[in-house]
């Protein structure tokens, strides 16, 4: 009787190599090898990968010089964001931001008043004019008292010369210096901004300028002001020359709201925003107006189509076979 026949496995070789102890080495890329494959990215990219392939070499030579240039650019540029320390602004939630919402009118008048008391010793507001304020931050008999304190050069007469004459509403917000190089000799070399569009003029917007009023803290450990230098995290650079302008109780409110930093920044940055757009509220009434035309509108257009054209969308013609005249 024969043994049936068995079935041997294949030898397996259980021998393993010893696992590597050191990391793969790693290849330089050169700034001309980048510059290459983002020329490749962008011909791919609009299509031009086979007139990339195909093109002479001084053409190429060409895109590879512009594609390291572009490399060198922002690898240079990056390290010089990265050596400055900003923090940017929180995003705050202020009332005129709303759709429907317009500015709080009590804090304009509140902000109008900081200004004049605090900020218009340094920084001007030129392209304000007091007829601009009426019935938004001061009555029409509260903006000729206040433009009747000021004197503006005014001329010529009829004998060629200048001469000084009260405010009226159609003058401009008085500046503090008489030009550029007065202000910046009376504050240290640097010159004190416009503030009439400020609030639109910055990253941030109004945020931006309220975090740099109340933003004013100590230097961090290793980081050294020059004299008459101050630091503000909020600042690009983080230093400036711009003494902290608000503290508690500098100004007296008329209303009895507690004049502290933040109540005094938030006034002042509202009436701030107001003057970089003056026609807000205007805007948003004009919009909320034309809102209801169109809704009105288009109700009264949908009732007439209806009316209109029902009789024809639901008409049906139907065409009959006439009989033959039977004198035919």
């Amino acid at each position: 009787m024969t043994r049936p026949a068995t079935l041997t496995a294949p030898a397996v070789n259980c021998t393993y190599e010893p696992a590597r102890t050191h990391a793969p080495k790693r290849t330089s890329i050169t700034i001309s090898q980048q510059a290459d494959w983002l020329v490749r990215q962008c011909a791919m990219l609009i299509g031009w990968s086979h007139w990339y392939q195909s093109t002479i070499p001084t053409v190429r030579h060409l895109c590879l010089i512009a594609g390291a240039t572009a490399v060198g650019a922002v690898a240079l540029a990056v390290p010089v964001f990265a050596t400055e320390l900003i923090v940017h602004p929180t995003k705050l939630n202020w009332p005129h931001r709303g759709m429907l919402s317009s500015h709080d009118h009590a804090s304009l008048r509140r902000g109008y008043q900081v200004y004049k008391e605090v900020c218009s010793a340094c920084h001007s507001m030129k392209f304000l004019a007091y007829r601009q304020l009426v019935d938004h931050v001061l009555t029409e008999e509260e903006a000729k008292a206040e433009c009747a304190e000021i004197l503006v050069t005014d001329g010529p007469d009829d004998e060629g010369k200048m001469f000084q004459r009260p405010g009226r509403l159609t003058d401009l917000l008085p500046s503090p210096y008489p030009n550029r190089e007065a202000a910046q000799f009376a504050n240290n070399g640097a010159f004190p901004p416009d503030l009439t569009f400020i609030a639109k003029a910055r990253h941030g917007l109004e945020d931006y300028v309220f975090h740099l009023l109340t933003g004013y803290c100590d230097p961090p450990p290793g980081r050294e002001l020059e004299k008459g230098q101050y630091y503000n995290p909020y600042f690009p650079g983080g230093a400036l020359t711009m003494t902290p302008p608000l503290y508690d109780e500098q100004v007296e409110f008329a209303d009895g709201t507690p004049a502290s930093v933040s109540q005094m920044a938030k006034d002042l940055v509202s009436f701030l925003t107001w003057s970089s757009d003056r026609n807000h509220d205007k805007r948003k009434r004009v919009l909320f107006k034309a809102v209801i035309v169109m809704v009105i509108g288009t109700i009264l257009a949908g009732v007439y189509k209806r009316k209109k054209w029902a009789n024809i969308l639901t008409r049906k013609v139907v065409y009959k076979n006439r009989p033959m005249p039977k004198d035919l």
